[in-house]
């Protein structure tokens, strides 16, 4: 992020690849979207559901999942969005505004029926729970399928897939369930040849060397660090770009630390995951980067002394459409940092 014109270019050109060629407008036959003649299935996250048609009034529960429906080109067949954390990318705001916010934040059982949806897709899990949307068997039971990525539940896939290998498992089974089998596919194929294109850095790093460690900073809350843990996606795209996550020995997505255990971790690089548009305190990179400066032992980091620190969008550094773009700047930061020829 310390090249902000080479920034909106790459940002530009990943939302374009994500995109996938969707247009802004609807997600119609013509777009690749076909009806389907039979029953078609998926079994999600440890639960199946059996469509005889394309699903009509889909509700997506966060952003991560109606950014995906987006991509897809299938804001026509959506009901409903909720929980926004930050501004749809540009190249969805024209499909995003058709589509009804049925709450700004967490939507409640109550939101979600008033949509009268037919499929109820989600990012996680953790969205289908009595006090909140209602457990996916209540709302099975009310006829209406459900849907959670295969990256929240990866003891429930084939041993061995990666993260982004789930992600894009996401499209193409939701392709299927559409009858965009043909628009997830290339936006499953773009996303493999820019994960394989990051992937070239690790074959680059100088023979010899030893692989950079690196500290993801995604929040500061109550004035202590939220880090990426083994489980997080970030772990992943360091092993693609041939870093290490200084956190890999801690099994938890985004656990809380101390800022000492970060100086002990004594981290080659940092990553700061830039939250500003969520707005709590703490959240942007700036403010993370001025607790660093200013903390007594933090401050004295080689990684905080010599500015190698990296900033890309926080909602990135979760699995999601935008992942892709996330790990580019890894790559690219890598190479200005030189830990890459």
């Amino acid at each position: 992020m310390r090249h902000p014109a080479r920034l909106g270019i790459a940002l530009t050109i990943a939302l374009a690849t994500a995109a996938c060629s969707a247009p802004a407008g609807g997600g119609s036959e013509a777009d690749g979207a076909k009806p389907s003649t039979q029953d078609s299935s998926l079994t999600s996250c440890g639960r199946q559901a059996t469509f005889a048609a394309p699903p009509k009034r889909t509700v997506a529960l966060d952003q991560t999942s109606t950014e995906t429906l987006l991509a897809l080109g299938l804001q026509d067949s959506m009901a409903g969005t909720a929980n926004l954390k930050t501004k749809i990318p540009a190249p969805y705001r024209a499909a995003y505004a058709k589509v009804p916010v049925i709450a700004p934040k967490i939507a409640t059982g109550e939101q979600l029926r008033a949509a009268t949806p037919d499929f109820v897709v989600g990012g996680s899990a953790d969205l289908f729970t009595e006090d909140r949307a209602g457990t996916r068997e209540e709302l099975e039971a009310l006829k209406v399928p459900t849907f959670v990525s295969a990256v929240d539940c990866p003891e429930q896939n084939p041993a061995g897939r990666t993260p982004f290998e789930l992600l894009f498992s996401d499209y193409e089974n939701l392709g299927k369930v559409f009858g965009a089998e043909e628009r997830a596919a290339e936006l499953a194929a773009d996303q493999r040849t820019a994960v394989a294109k990051a992937g070239e850095n690790a074959a680059r790093v100088p023979k010899g060397a030893e692989q950079p460690t690196v500290v993801y900073l995604y929040s500061v809350f109550n004035g202590m660090p939220y880090v990426a843990g083994r489980t997080g996606l970030p772990s992943e795209m360091s092993r693609i770009v041939g870093a290490k996550n200084a956190f890999d020995d801690v099994d938890e997505d985004w656990p809380e630390v101390s800022w000492e255990e970060v100086a002990k971790r004594d981290p080659d690089f940092i990553v700061i995951g830039d939250l500003s548009e969520r707005g709590r305190p703490g959240d942007s990179a700036a403010e993370k980067r001025a607790t660093m400066t200013g903390h007594p032992v933090v401050s004295r980091l080689a990684a905080v002394r010599d500015d190698k620190i990296l900033e890309v969008p926080g909602i990135e550094l979760d699995p999601s459409v935008r992942s892709v773009h996330a790990l580019g700047l890894l790559a690219a930061g890598m190479k200005d940092l030189g830990y890459v020829r």
